[in-house]
């Protein structure tokens, strides 16, 4: 296989040296492409066999065949680089795993036009410029605003699309860290709630909701205070908000998620001797106290699973020695 650069294109020739295998499948294995983008190679012309055009993704594709793969070049991105530090916590030739900030918005949108995750993406990693969509730019799953930790993004096609069907496919596990008001029932639990569009406010989640979809969010007690926990939540779905809306309908949202009800308010409703322990740990919270803390994924070229961890922020690890000096 030899790349060679046409323009700001590239054309990759490949000798088919396996035996006899249909040519989406061949090429999305040898090449950083996903068999969707070969067919639409192929239905673009762009792509011969012993140097007649092919346009089947089912042609059989025999061994000593010649493959002439041409790939246009991506057309200019809307989006505008912009130097955003944004720390690499791993990469290799398929993806990179970055330690989101906190405040740092991921994809851009009405409101947030620019200062991105995406805009930070296009200087830190040019070559994620279209993979999977423009406005994706390699990145394979999402976190809220003001959540901060791992997030995954792909270099190329043919990664982005395994990635995500290891998403879909629920292979990926996901692991964060959360700190609570009040208590949970016990040391450890499932909540099992389908989540959809509130009724009465269309920018929350809810479980009292005509249609919503199935979600399940697994959790455990790591430390215990007078007025609240420090939980790891493992969610076996990815609904929009779901850590915040399950654990604040359990009764016990996540510290200084105003939306959810874990704001400045939620501290006056603890009475007596916990009332200003409350009240202290609610000045600490400079925004949700929600981390992502670990990822664990297949790496596209080889199967290998991966485990990347984002080390504490320390707006979050000031909240906790709040939280343990209450008691």
């Amino acid at each position: 296989m030899s790349p060679t650069p046409r323009g700001a294109g590239t054309v990759h020739e490949v000798t088919v040296l396996e035996p006899a295998e249909r040519i989406d499948r061949a090429l999305a294995n040898l090449l950083p492409l996903s068999r969707s983008r070969v067919r639409q190679l192929l239905q673009a012309g762009r792509i011969t066999v012993d140097g007649q055009p092919v346009q089947k993704p089912s042609e059989p594709l025999r061994p000593g065949a010649r493959v002439r793969v041409e790939i246009p070049p991506k057309p200019s991105a809307s989006y505008a680089p912009e130097a955003i530090p944004v720390p690499i916590l791993h990469e290799d030739d398929d993806c990179l795993v970055v330690d989101k900030p906190a405040g740092l918005v991921v994809h851009p949108a009405p409101g947030h036009p620019t200062g991105t995750l995406v805009n930070a993406l296009l200087a830190l990693r040019p070559e994620v410029a279209g993979v999977g969509s423009e406005r994706k730019a390699g990145i394979v799953h999402r976190l809220d605003r003001d959540t901060s930790g791992c997030l995954l993004v792909a270099k190329h096609d043919r990664a982005h699309e395994i990635l995500s069907r290891q998403f879909a496919q629920r292979t990926v596990e996901k692991r964060y860290w959360a700190w609570t008001w009040g208590h949970m029932d016990g040391e450890s639990g499932e909540i099992d709630l389908p989540l959809g569009r509130s009724r009465s406010d269309r920018q929350r989640m809810s479980s009292r909701t005509r249609h919503g979809r199935p979600a399940v969010t697994r959790w455990r007690v790591l430390e215990q205070y007078p007025v609240g926990e420090w939980l790891e939540v493992a969610p076996e779905t990815g609904r929009t908000h779901q850590i915040r809306v399950h654990l604040a309908e359990a009764g016990h949202p996540v510290i200084g998620d105003a939306r959810y009800g874990g704001g400045p308010t939620r501290a006056r409703g603890f009475h007596g001797p916990q009332r200003p322990l409350a009240e202290r740990v609610a000045a600490a919270a400079a925004r949700q106290a929600l981390h992502a803390r670990s990822l664990v994924f297949e790496r596209p070229s080889d199967g290998r699973r991966m485990r990347v961890e984002a080390p504490l922020p320390a707006d979050l690890a000031r909240l906790q020695e709040a939280l343990r000096a209450t008691r």
